[in-house]
């Protein structure tokens, strides 16, 4: 009766071990370097801030705002963006992509 109480709890203890432990510490380790790389690309000024993205939306003439406008570009341009970036992210992680 000792040896399978003592077998079942080298399975629980060795399935916590392999399995939620170490995926812990991975996951951590991964959220840790996506913010500590995205805070030092925003502090280096190596992404794009919302004043030369709007710098350079100021210079469309009125003509192509008007089919811009038409088309939903500010509802749509956001949207792909974030799906592209999105998709960018998860490809990279290691046990998924």
């Amino acid at each position: 009766m000792f040896a399978i109480l003592v077998s079942a709890a080298n399975v629980a203890l060795g399935f916590l071990l392999r399995s939620v432990i170490a995926k812990f510490f991975l996951y951590f380790a991964l959220y840790f370097f996506v913010t500590e790389t995205v805070s030092f690309l925003q502090s280096a000024s190596l992404l794009p801030s919302a004043a030369s993205l709007a710098g350079a939306f100021g210079q469309i003439g009125s003509d192509v705002w008007y089919f811009l406008d038409l088309c939903a570009f500010s509802y749509g341009a956001p949207l792909l963006v974030s799906a592209f970036v999105a998709r960018f992210i998860i490809r990279r992680l290691p046990i998924i992509g």
